[in-house]
């Protein structure tokens, strides 16, 4: 029977870049898993959390968890949200045992996408092509709590025609992290400057990553610096759909 798998869709991709959730939807289909997008799910409450709100992060935590606790697994396409979910659940409730272990239940079915793909469903193939000079940008939270870094480039390397460069530190920090490129600009800006140079001296035609909030942050100071790399959240690479514009590029 195939796995009823629950799409956790993200703010950002349900506002700016919904072609991410039908890439996912896309991939997870072709992988025989019946897919379904709740549509009373919220924001996972990572804000709220990040900034000290516990309370309206418990409040944001409980509805999720309802909507999505019925489902065999739930994937997302951030490593961001996913780690939300999947780490900070279980201690947003470490004084509440009934509601912590429900938490614990749903972080134990809780998987980034690429990690779905090649840890769970043990994905080989892909019909995708794309023949394109890549490189690749590792988040701070996909890679450092949830454990993403060969799971997108064993898949990558699936894929006809393309050719992944390697930039230099690129597990280091983009310089979005949510409000702190709010609160602290000055060093946020020097760190996806940084970032970017990195990626234009690979020479590569394509920055890819894992986190549509990096992604925006990289994108738009691609643009800013008039470096012409195109940037896509892996999952469309992967589903063959990035025959559009990329991200950050005006739509017709």
């Amino acid at each position: 029977m195939p796995h009823r798998v629950a799409l956790f869709v993200t703010c950002l991709v349900d506002f700016f870049r919904p072609s991410v959730g039908f890439a996912s939807v896309k991939l997870l289909e072709d992988a025989g898993c019946t897919v379904e997008v709740p549509p009373t799910q919220t924001c996972c409450g990572q804000p709220a959390y990040n900034n000290g709100d516990h309370d309206d992060a418990q409040a944001i935590a409980k509805q999720v968890i309802q909507t999505f606790e019925g489902y065999d697994y739930v994937v997302v396409p951030s490593g961001s949200c996913g780690a939300m979910i999947k780490v900070h659940y279980p201690r947003l409730f470490q004084d509440r045992p009934y509601w912590q272990e429900r938490a614990e239940a749903l972080a134990a079915k809780t998987f980034e996408l690429t990690s779905f793909l090649v840890d769970i469903l043990k994905i080989d193939a892909l019909a995708a092509q794309f023949d394109q000079r890549v490189t690749y940008h590792d988040s701070c939270s996909g890679l450092r709590e949830l454990g993403i870094q060969e799971q997108p480039r064993s898949l990558l390397a699936k894929i006809d025609g393309l050719r992944l460069d390697e930039m230099r530190e690129s597990q280091t920090c983009c310089g979005f992290g949510g409000t702190f490129c709010i609160k602290y600009p000055e060093i946020s800006n020097r760190l996806v400057t940084d970032k970017v140079e990195n990626a234009w001296s690979t020479r590569a035609e394509v920055l890819l990553g894992g986190d549509l909030g990096c992604l925006l942050n990289i994108a738009g100071r691609l643009s800013r610096l008039e470096r012409p790399i195109r940037v896509f959240h892996v999952a469309e690479i992967l589903a063959g759909m990035a025959d559009g514009p990329a991200i950050g590029e005006a739509r017709d």
